[in-house]
């Protein structure tokens, strides 16, 4: 009992003793990113948790027998609208998204997953399974091309979310088509004209909805019974509860997933993050304002996964404080590869990272070195990383976005004259600021004068 992995199960609402379906094939699905934009701070934290799982995974049961699949939706309406916005081809938005989005989880040093499927590479396996849907009579073709899954049909449905049909909305991502049977009924199947992606099918020229791509795709790679299911918990309702739905009924029978987990939103400075709030910082704005990517990990895991994390420059510099005094006094010594128990057990509680991250914190300070180093190693924390060219340090980071804020304050108040000496000033110091369409970004050039910037 002691050694056991313990995980909350989103499904049964508490934590359960983890027994994998095969110990020698722990299979593990998480929902990857919609690929159309860079990927913001909010769609780190589940990269970072599930890396974390998936580093736990192997340790215990071996790293050749943890099958992690982490996939791309790479068609979407999002996606093409942001074709239409640029005027490139759609495979022009996925291609580049998705080598920004490695580019990106490599800097936060999130290991790559076993498989990462792309929804275009499997439309014969959603076909098919919606072909089966329509023949067990849980979903329906209509005359307009559409196939809709009757969540009528499906006793459990509700049960992730908690929620009974009466309860339920049609979420952000449902159709609400009048063809419908049922106002929940979801997309399985859908129309394209010619100017969007569209693949030949039994009922017509279309492309697939959202939640029939994790399906097949997880049905593909890990079978129709798996461990564990990740993702944000956003995802609880309608796409992971939509998705439970029609594998359950595609099935023969299988349970699906027998775990889900969940980490919790992501506040910025108290706010929800939001796209369409224009509330979001990237990864990629982070690491150009020369933040580290462990330092934004460190972040990440001080908040225990299903707790809601605020965000803040200010645990952002403190991170990178910490991390840079470690790395000043860690060992050299690497004779121990192995997890310390005492952050092996934190972290068999349900991932009790912020436990885990304190008793390191204990190790470096009684001169546990190579316990400290060997914690740090596995948590991802790469304590021999170098500053970049022209690295400022989070202090100065922090000056900086201080003064660019004060500058979006006087722009907001149509106060140029203010905005515009901020720029002057900080140009003076040697930090180059670039306005983009909704977003300033800042870079330090040769001639930077600390001096000048502390003086502003």
């Amino acid at each position: 009992m002691a050694n056991d992995l313990i995980l909350y199960n989103s499904l049964s609402r508490r934590k359960e003793i983890f027994k994998p379906i095969q110990e020698e094939n722990i299979r593990l699905y998480v929902c990857g990113p919609t690929v159309y934009d860079r990927a913001h701070i909010g769609n780190a934290r589940p990269v970072i948790v599930f890396d974390l799982l998936y580093r736990l995974l192997r340790n215990i049961y071996g790293k050749e027998n943890v099958n992690y699949v982490r996939n791309f939706t790479d068609v979407d309406d999002k996606i093409n609208e942001k074709a239409r916005e640029k005027k490139v081809k759609i495979n022009e938005i996925t291609e580049e998204t998705i080598k920004w989005f490695h580019e990106d989880m490599d800097q936060l040093e999130a290991l790559r997953p076993t498989s990462e499927p792309r929804a275009t590479n499997y439309i014969s396996q959603m076909i098919t399974m919606i072909v089966e849907l329509i023949s067990k009579s849980y979903a329906y073709p209509t005359e307009d091309g559409h196939v809709f899954f009757s969540v009528e049909k499906f006793d459990d449905y509700g049960r992730l979310s908690n929620k009974d049909l009466d309860e339920l909305v049609t979420g952000s991502r449902i159709e609400n088509e009048e063809s419908k049977k049922n106002p929940l009924d979801f997309v399985l199947w859908k129309p394209s004209n010619s100017e969007e992606p569209g693949w030949d099918s039994p009922w017509g020229f279309g492309r697939p909805g959202w939640h029939i791509e994790c399906s097949a795709m997880s049905r593909d790679l890990l079978g129709e019974n798996f461990d564990i299911h990740g993702g944000g918990i956003d995802l609880i309702f309608p796409h992971h509860e939509n998705e439970i739905a029609q594998s359950v009924c595609a099935s023969k029978g299988e349970n699906f997933a027998n775990f889900w987990l969940h980490n919790g939103y992501l506040m910025l400075e108290g706010e929800k993050m939001s796209k369409s709030l224009n509330n979001f910082i990237t990864v990629k704005e982070l690491i150009e304002n020369d933040f580290s990517g462990q330092a934004i990990r460190y972040v990440m895991l001080s908040t225990h996964y299903r707790q809601p994390i605020n965000w803040t420059y200010k645990r952002l510099r403190e991170a990178e404080k910490i991390l840079e005094k470690w790395s000043s006094i860690k060992t050299l010594d690497d004779r121990s590869n192995d997890i310390p128990q005492p952050v092996f057990r934190a972290l068999l509680d349900d991932l009790n990272s912020p436990l885990a991250i304190s008793e390191i914190h204990k190790m470096f300070n009684s001169g546990n070195l190579i316990d400290g180093n060997a914690s740090c190693t596995f948590f991802g924390f790469n304590l021999n990383g170098t500053k970049k060219k022209n690295s400022v340090g989070p202090q100065i980071a922090g000056k900086i976005n201080h003064l660019l804020e004060k500058r979006k304050e006087a722009r907001i108040k149509k106060d140029f004259a203010t905005a515009d000496k901020i720029r002057e000033s900080l140009l003076l110091a040697g930090v180059e600021i670039k306005d983009n369409e909704d977003k300033t970004s800042w870079k330090i050039k040769d001639n930077f004068i600390k001096e000048k910037l502390e003086n502003l």
